[in-house]
């Protein structure tokens, strides 16, 4: 008896702080909880073995710890829609000298740090769409996460993207075949097997890419047919995984949308009736205001200062047109571009680009939860993960609200703020 309790006190000495949180059970009192859809005024919640037990006014602490959080407003840990952790902003290195001279034991090292980064910003889920030449490095990131090696949100990774010969990055000399950041595959026997095989090393969405700038005079185009696209859908979806798709260009995007994928990312030459298709077949757009917003500032735009660039005025229309047209909307900015915690950058742009404070909050919530099929969170109700952010003020009125983080709950362990903090 003596060496079981003697283990025991070892086995939580060496756990880490979040783990031995984990074990508690916590009744958060903040001035408001935001449900994923409604803003309650006097709500708590209690969490008890990493799950919400209860949730709403008068709650009692019935043996839970309870955290007092004065002016804050408590709602589910955010979902990141499009990352890419094995990236860092192209202002310190350029796309290009990231996939080509950095090790991939730097960028896996970076990638522990980003996402510990995006976790302590109240990022509890993201959706990783490619490792950009690091190969399955994204898919051991989320195995050493979900282990307890390291800090970061629960992940849905790609592993690499799928794009047909000839037309993705790295390029050089013709006569050259530089590394590539995603995977060529072409036809109906290499797609298939590429496919399966990005399936069976642990993607847990397919990514392809429906159009990239390889035009005569480097302008967008379509890249796969619409028989490979749907191909690509099929067989994902017969495994269980969702696709989605980059595109940019109205025809990339009729032809992914035709196919099948669960999500278009960018959607920049969207037009009128690509939008009313997306709506009429289910599929939802990440518009990824915030990456362009910082190439154009890397380039030398002062935001607030100079005339807004064109591609920033054609990007804040398509994003009002698609939401004229009622398209489902997720959350996801192409974070990596700029830097892994910056996270509410996107959703600040949302805002900024004529969506209402509360519908952004529900997007970045219970909206991408439900896009991506994720069942157990994205909400603040019993039974669901207890992945939870407190934030200083109203973001349902002031959306940088979310930049004000006091605690980050994952899981029923606190990894931010809370009691000795």
């Amino acid at each position: 008896m003596r060496r079981t309790n003697l283990l025991l006190l070892l086995a939580l000495l060496a756990a880490r702080p979040a783990d031995v949180s984990a074990q508690e059970s916590w009744l958060l009192r903040p001035d408001r909880v935001w449900d994923g859809a409604t803003m309650h005024e006097g709500w708590s919640v209690r969490v008890r073995n990493g799950l919400i037990e209860a949730a709403g006014p008068g709650l009692t602490a019935q043996g839970a710890r309870e955290v007092a959080l004065p002016g804050t407003t408590l709602l589910p840990g955010m979902i990141e829609g499009h990352s890419h952790v094995l990236l860092h902003p192209y202002n310190e290195t350029p796309w290009r000298d990231q996939v080509l001279f950095e090790s991939l034991g730097e960028r896996t090292a970076r990638a522990t740090v980003h996402v510990r980064e995006t976790l302590m910003a109240g990022f509890t889920t993201a959706r990783d769409l490619g490792a950009e030449g690091a190969g399955y490095a994204d898919v051991g990131i989320k195995a050493a996460i979900d282990k307890g090696v390291i800090l970061g949100p629960r992940m849905l990774v790609s592993g690499p993207a799928l794009v047909v010969t000839g037309s993705y990055q790295p390029k050089g000399a013709p006569e050259w075949h530089l590394p590539v950041g995603a995977e060529e595959a072409d036809g109906i026997d290499e797609l298939t097997r590429v496919t399966r095989d990005q399936i069976g090393r642990g993607a847990d969405w397919v990514k392809v890419y429906a159009d990239y700038r390889w035009g005569p005079d480097g302008d967008a185009r379509p890249t796969f047919t619409q028989a490979e696209l749907e191909l690509v859908v099929e067989i994902a979806e017969s495994s269980g995984r969702p696709v989605v798709a980059h595109a940019s260009t109205a025809e990339g995007m009729r032809r992914a949308i035709l196919a099948g994928v669960r999500t278009i990312d960018h959607g920049d030459g969207g037009t009128a009736e690509t939008f009313a298709l997306m709506v009429e077949h289910g599929v939802a757009l990440c518009p990824t205001l915030a990456a362009g917003d910082a190439i154009s500032q890397y380039g030398g735009w002062r935001k607030g200062i100079d005339p807004e660039p064109a591609r920033i005025a054609a990007k804040r229309d398509s994003f009002r047109r698609a939401l004229e047209a009622g398209v489902d909307m997720c959350f996801g900015g192409d974070v990596g571009v700029y830097p892994h915690g910056d996270n509410a950058r996107e959703l600040e742009l949302m805002v900024e680009y004529g969506m209402r404070a509360p519908d952004v909050l529900r997007v970045a919530t219970q909206g991408n939860a439900r896009i991506f099929g994720l069942d157990d969170r994205g909400r603040v109700a019993p039974g669901l993960l207890a992945d939870l952010v407190a934030v200083s003020g109203d973001p349902s009125s002031d959306i940088s609200s979310l930049r004000r983080v006091e605690l980050v709950m994952k899981g029923g362990a606190i990894v931010r703020g809370g009691p000795g903090e």
